[in-house]
């Protein structure tokens, strides 16, 4: 009986600082206001845990997602963009509302942001028949290695703000303007 305790006692304590260990990929937010409303997005951060130059290549780690080239962009759950206004993400009109973000990293140096009307499911669930659309990303080099995947999005005046995507050795932004 005491031996069943003392493993018992172990089992949860084992369990219990199992649970508290931080996630591999933590929730991230960033939010902006633009114009009087907000844009937020909500993703899990990835880290390049010593994968670099191993992240975006045709065999690293993402291309064993199963929607390749597509990529959910982050970790987890799929990342989520809201915008209480109506928008336009590079040429690309966004109504008001919720949407999924997705990039397709087909040319590992060129990314298109892909706005996707499901929302709610699993990251490697992708719907190509729900997209709102695409965008080209302007792409450039950090000047040091993205760690942890971010979302960047800053309000440049008046209506105007951007949206960037860092990670590993690639950033890639798309204006926005909020009408």
């Amino acid at each position: 009986m005491k031996r069943l305790l003392i493993c018992s006692s172990l089992l949860f304590a084992a369990a219990l600082s199992a649970q508290q260990a931080p996630p591999k990929s933590p929730p991230e937010t960033e939010s902006v206001n633009i114009a009087g409303k907000t844009i937020t997005i909500a993703y899990s951060s990835p880290a390049v845990r010593g994968r670099d130059g191993h992240i975006f290549t045709k065999d690293g780690l993402i291309s064993h997602d199963p929607n390749y080239p597509v990529w959910r962009a982050g970790a987890n759950a799929a990342t989520k963009l809201h915008t209480e206004a109506d928008l336009t993400l590079g040429e690309l009109a966004v109504p008001k509302g919720d949407y999924t973000l997705f990039v397709d990293i087909s040319d590992p140096n060129n990314w298109t942001l892909i706005v996707n009307k499901q929302t709610g499911q699993w990251g490697l669930r992708y719907d190509k028949s729900q997209d709102l659309g695409r965008v080209k990303m302007n792409m450039s080099k950090p000047p040091a290695l993205v760690e942890n995947l971010n979302y960047t999005l800053k309000s440049l005046g008046a209506n105007a703000g951007s949206l960037t995507l860092s990670w590993e050795n690639h950033s890639a932004t798309v204006p926005i303007t909020v009408h």
